[in-house]
């Protein structure tokens, strides 16, 4: 390979330069104390461990988006993380084994095999939160709100909510009595709003449950959606009912919260459905095809570890919340140039360092010219025996 290739990186794999690593940073910092100020804590998990561990509970996309690799040590399959969701449910049923509620947020960099969606990256900031050990309808809210008060502190503008719950078609399959290829097959249907392949897909049902699985296909738009759901679901088995019941308190809450807040429902919308267990959540904005962020809740996922816990969280890329952001965030501070050597020089800097000052002190050989390319606007000089900080 010609040297002038050494250089390439791997198609949605990006480097993050200055100034724009500092704003991701500052951006990460002002995230995670946002989610401190909420009663989450803050956990670090490994960018490998064994396969097994890390797809726990997770469905097929997950797996495909995992990069494998040998333990040369164990010889076991292990993988990278593309999701660190599954890592922290670990530690919440296995490493901590708190009796009560627990709330736990991280920062990391991810890794994908595949992009979620063209033009995506592969290797995704993803940061998130999640809140373990409650199974109602308050801790959806909470993590739904505190996804919103992420967004509107780093300004996003123009957000918009999707709100869906899976145990409404779980429910409706199960009474159906679908097997697993037929209950596959009516999903990808709905997914794509293929409304005559429902029909045909359901006519051998009995007429009210194929009328109500038809209908999810088209129960979607404003906050009317949920009163046609109650009257379309009437005869539903009860765990449907409940699941709309819980969807509506979930909307009652946000709307009460963030009134000027639009919220789009759609009941045959199952992402996730393969790991979530009930309300799923996403949120748009205008010009962005993928959501910004997104979650729902994934109650029993600490089952394999040894002790099954309502769990509910999101995640999102903190990549994209800095480039749709338009909060100031702290841009990178300007800085002091200082000479390369000077009585009492060393001194002077590292009190400037002390007080929180950036200095940069200069190199054998460099000159103003290395002080712009370094970011200082301002320079130390000694005038009259003392060292001064004054503007280039």
């Amino acid at each position: 390979m010609a040297t002038v290739d050494r250089w390439l990186l791997p198609d949605g794999i990006e480097e993050v330069l200055p100034p724009e690593a500092a704003r991701v940073e500052a951006a990460r910092r002002q995230v995670l104390d946002l989610f401190q100020r909420w009663g989450y804590e803050f956990v670090v998990t490994p960018h490998i461990e064994y396969l097994e561990s890390l797809l726990t509970s997770a469905g097929q996309d997950l797996d495909l988006r995992t990069f494998k690799v040998t333990d040369p040590a164990s010889g076991r399959l292990m993988g990278f993380r593309a999701d660190i969701t599954p890592q922290v449910a670990r530690m919440d049923a296995h490493s901590l084994r708190r009796e009560g509620p627990n709330r736990l947020c991280y920062a990391g960099s991810v890794l994908h095999a595949r992009p979620r969606a063209l033009a995506t990256s592969r290797s995704p900031i993803q940061l998130g939160a999640e809140l373990y050990g409650d199974a109602s309808p308050a801790s959806d809210v909470e993590v739904i709100s505190l996804m919103l008060d992420m967004l509107a502190m780093a300004e996003v503008p123009d957000v918009h909510m999707d709100l869906g719950h899976v145990g409404i078609y779980r429910g409706l399959a199960r009474a159906a009595g679908l097997s697993g290829e037929a209950e596959q097959a009516l999903f990808d249907a709905l997914q794509r709003k293929a409304v005559d392949e429902v029909a045909a897909l359901t006519d051998s049902l009995p007429a009210e449950l194929a009328g109500m699985l038809r209908a999810l296909a088209e129960l979607c738009g404003s906050r009317e959606v949920l009163e046609q759901a109650a009257a379309v679901l009437a005869g539903a088995p009860a765990v449907v009912k409940a699941a709309l019941a819980d969807l509506v308190a979930i909307a009652d809450a946000l709307a009460q919260r963030f009134p000027q807040l639009p919220l789009y429902f759609d009941l045959g919308e199952l992402r996730g459905y393969h790991y979530h267990t009930g309300v799923v959540f996403a949120a748009f904005v205008p010009g962005v095809g993928e959501s910004i962020a997104q979650g729902g809740r994934y109650d029993h996922i600490g089952a394999d570890f040894g002790r099954a816990r309502p769990a509910t969280g999101f995640s999102t890329d903190l990549k994209t919340l800095v480039t749709l952001g338009q909060a100031q965030l702290d841009a990178p501070v300007q800085g002091i140039w200082a000479p390369a050597e000077g009585a009492g020089l060393w001194q002077a800097v590292q009190q400037l360092r002390r007080d929180g000052r950036r200095v940069v002190q200069a190199l054998p050989g460099q000159d103003a010219a290395s002080a712009r390319e370094a970011g200082c606007d301002a320079q130390l000089q000694l005038r009259e025996g003392n060292w001064q900080v004054v503007p280039f």
